[in-house]
């Protein structure tokens, strides 16, 4: 199943196929209690309960499909997560019922009655042509936060934050941090996948230190690899505590390999914050492009 102008897919009663709507979904999930974004079997996660709230509330005789932006590993947040999903016209112009509301904010109405708590659809609306969730997209971007011994321990923010024991120097980690942005192959710091690339552009890996003390980490990507930024965090933070160098995190990186002595950092503190499109006219492109194999990276 494809785009909203033009595409098609087989209808359920066999009959001729007609065109689908695909509609943009803008969501924001508190990852704690779920087993991540990728429906399993057995286990709660976010598209289950995205993919089972939209069947009923379309009331489709088949689960409806839902393909989003960065698949996010368990207890891992998101307040800027996109996703798409093909929808029968009939059933988009049904929603409103008999209020003269948009279909797309009478589906987040509806969804609000169906969904749990810890998952909220921000926004629902059609998409423009050549839209894909997943393959579009040209940035994501992530926010780690960890509270070191200088930090403000906030017991409300403990389902978002790494409580850290040590001291951190916040400059140290951010500039080894720095010196990873670039065209490079990344697989010192993901889970290797058979048949997948490492290949990534890293746009931003910078730190901060928020007002309250607590310690920021924004990462940007054109795209992530299996536990990626948890990975980034848990190279820079030996820095921080001192007992790495600046220049630790890089020299793993040129190994191009995985790295044995990198700490996967607690999901918690994870949030995707951030999903960039380009311009309307550029979205089939793009998809076309992220679809093609990454290169290896000379040097």
């Amino acid at each position: 199943m494809s785009g909203s102008n033009g595409s098609s897919a087989p209808s359920g009663s066999g009959e001729a196929s007609r065109p689908l709507l695909r509609v943009r979904l803008d969501l924001a999930y508190d990852g704690t209690a779920f087993s991540g974004w990728a429906a399993q079997p057995s286990l709660r996660t976010v598209q289950g309960d995205l993919s089972a709230a939209l069947t009923t509330v379309l009331r489709s005789p088949d689960p409806v499909r839902v393909t989003v932006a960065g698949r996010t590993d368990a207890g891992v947040h998101a307040r800027g997560q996109v996703a798409h999903v093909d929808v029968d016209p009939a059933a988009w112009a049904s929603l409103p019922g008999r209020s003269d509301r948009d279909p797309g904010v009478a589906l987040v109405s509806r969804l609000g009655g169906v969904l749990p708590a810890d998952v909220v659809v921000r926004e629902a609306r059609l998409a423009p042509d050549g839209f894909d969730a997943r393959f579009s997209a040209v940035e994501r971007r992530y926010l780690y936060r960890i509270a070191d011994t200088g930090a403000v321990r906030d017991p409300l923010r403990r389902h978002d934050t790494v409580w850290w024991r040590k001291p951190l120097d916040v400059d140290a980690m951010d500039e080894a941090a720095r010196s990873l942005v670039g065209l490079r192959d990344f697989a010192a710091f993901c889970r290797q996948r058979e048949g997948a690339t490492t290949v990534r552009t890293l746009l931003d890996f910078s730190w901060i230190r928020l007002a309250d003390g607590v310690l920021a980490a924004t990462v940007r990507a054109d795209a992530f690899c299996h536990s990626m930024v948890r990975s980034l965090v848990g190279a820079v933070v030996p820095v921080g505590e001192g007992r790495r160098g600046p220049d630790w995190p890089r020299a793993l990186q040129d190994r191009a390999e995985r790295a044995a002595g990198i700490h996967v950092m607690p999901p918690h503190g994870l949030s995707l914050e951030e999903v960039v499109y380009p311009d309307d006219s550029e979205l089939a492109a793009r998809a076309l492009a992220t679809r093609a194999r990454r290169a290896p990276v000379a040097g």
